[in-house]
């Protein structure tokens, strides 16, 4: 286990304080580490809906495009 020092404000703590409490944590240690985790599901790894999932696959299925150089590529952009 890794310790740190943290300064934190004081409306920094408030937030600890509610979140310890709302969520009947021990102290403010498990409460930012509740508020870490909760940060890494929701931006970190955030689950593929699966909106997302058909437009990848519809992405997938077209034909793409080939260039045979870097200049053809930017032609075609500009003409786009």
């Amino acid at each position: 286990m890794v310790q740190a020092i943290v300064n934190l404000g004081d409306r920094e703590d408030r937030v600890l304080t509610i979140v310890k409490g709302k969520y009947g944590l021990k102290n403010k240690s498990d409460a930012v580490n509740f508020v870490i985790n909760k940060f890494e599901e929701e931006l970190l790894e955030p689950q593929l809906r699966p909106e997302y999932i058909e437009k990848l696959n519809r992405i997938k299925k077209q034909k793409g495009v080939k260039f045979s150089s870097v200049d053809e590529l930017r032609r075609h952009i500009q003409h786009a």
